[in-house]
């Protein structure tokens, strides 16, 4: 397992909860005792426009420290997929999030949909043929399903209040040439959501873990959607790992 994090992923790039200062800090000092970390380099124009319009990049890019944040984000996930594909699990410590953007529009913190332009690169280069994106943020991600709308060799699924949830999901979901996560923590107990525990993560990751290595080859990524609680942040991200590594 590696973790895919660059140090300005810590800049406060805006002002909403997604970028507050010091929200990642917790979160990479307890990974950085856990896991090897790389580095991502940030995206090339030509595979945003893999999902996104040449309006909404433009408009993104006029304010331009967001748009290197949201570019440096987007190259995180791709780095992540690279990974996993080349047989190595990964998590992408990034922010900001992106399963609220769409190929035309953006909310919710979000500027780029990080997980589904590292997903489109896939296909588009022939890596993988279908891929499934499992969601378990407090909220869905419409970004990405709106992105997907219609396009048969790539599901996404959002979790529910549960485990159990995903665990009749996955008994029931086919095969897939790659396994993506949207990975966000606000359900956690001391979070937005106030349900799910790290006990209840490390089962997700668990499921998760055993799911791509029966159904997707081994290959899986996870990247950081929500998670707002900065000092539980990185024990939740830290119990999820352990049963998805």
């Amino acid at each position: 397992m590696k973790i895919v994090f660059h140090e300005k992923y810590l800049d406060v790039y805006s002002g909403d909860p997604a970028s507050a200062e010091g929200r990642l800090d917790r979160a990479y000092q307890v990974l950085k005792e856990n896991f090897e970390f790389v580095r991502p380099e940030p995206v090339r124009e030509e595979d945003l426009l893999l999902v996104h319009s040449q309006a909404h990049v433009s408009h993104v890019e006029q304010d331009t420290h967001l748009f290197e944040a949201a570019s440096l984000a987007v190259g995180g996930a791709i780095r992540a997929s690279e990974l996993a594909l080349a047989g190595e699990p990964a998590f992408g410590l990034i922010r900001p999030p992106g399963h609220h953007a769409s190929p035309n529009s953006c909310w919710g913190f979000c500027y780029f949909n990080n997980i589904a332009i590292a997903i489109r690169r896939l296909i588009h280069a022939g890596k993988i043929r279908k891929a499934l994106i499992v969601d378990f943020d407090l909220h869905f991600g419409d970004g990405t399903s709106n992105t997907f709308a219609g396009d048969a060799n790539v599901v996404y699924h959002h979790m529910g209040s549960t485990p159990r949830e995903l665990e009749g999901f996955l008994s029931n979901a086919g095969s897939f040439d790659a396994l993506a996560i949207s990975a966000g923590f606000d359900r956690g107990v001391a979070d937005w959501g106030g349900t799910l525990s790290d006990r209840d993560y490390h089962q997700v990751g668990d499921m998760l873990k055993h799911f791509s290595r029966q159904k997707s080859q081994g290959r899986r990524f996870a990247i950081l959607e929500g998670g707002y609680n900065h000092t539980t942040l990185g024990a939740s991200i830290l119990s999820f790992l352990d049963g998805f590594q």
